[in-house]
């Protein structure tokens, strides 16, 4: 089975930034299609960002630079830098992956993510 493991949430000031970690525990190498989510309280959740390869990043709108996906293979670990943040960006913040490498067209759709972590919660104050 697939473990992942979200750190490095906090509470934070407006303008301020964090840099979230999901740490992938697999028994192969694990290079599937992989992306960061975030709910708030009475909202959906949603996509942040997702790499869908390497060089190929994709971000919502909302967060578009301002939020880097960044991977280091070598440990892996999977990483949100959050830089100017705003406190719409409160959230309980989600790694997720696939079963397979391949994110199709669509890598917004929570639905098609199979693995999960607990979360790590993100709260930034005015």
């Amino acid at each position: 089975q697939v473990h992942l493991a979200e750190s490095g949430g906090g509470s934070v000031q407006a303008v301020g930034s964090l840099r979230l970690s999901c740490v992938v525990s697999s028994d192969v190498n694990f290079n599937h299609c992989m992306a960061w989510f975030r709910q708030a309280p009475v909202k959906e959740r949603e996509a942040v960002g997702a790499r869908v390869s390497s060089d190929f990043i994709v971000y919502v709108d909302s967060v578009k630079g301002r939020f880097t996906v960044s991977k280091d293979n070598a440990k892996n670990i999977l990483y949100l830098q959050m830089n100017s943040l705003e406190p719409e960006d409160t959230a309980m913040y989600y790694c997720a992956a696939r079963r397979t490498w391949y994110c199709g067209p669509s890598p917004f759709t929570a639905d098609d993510y199979n693995f999960w972590g607990q979360g790590t919660q993100v709260t930034v104050s005015s």
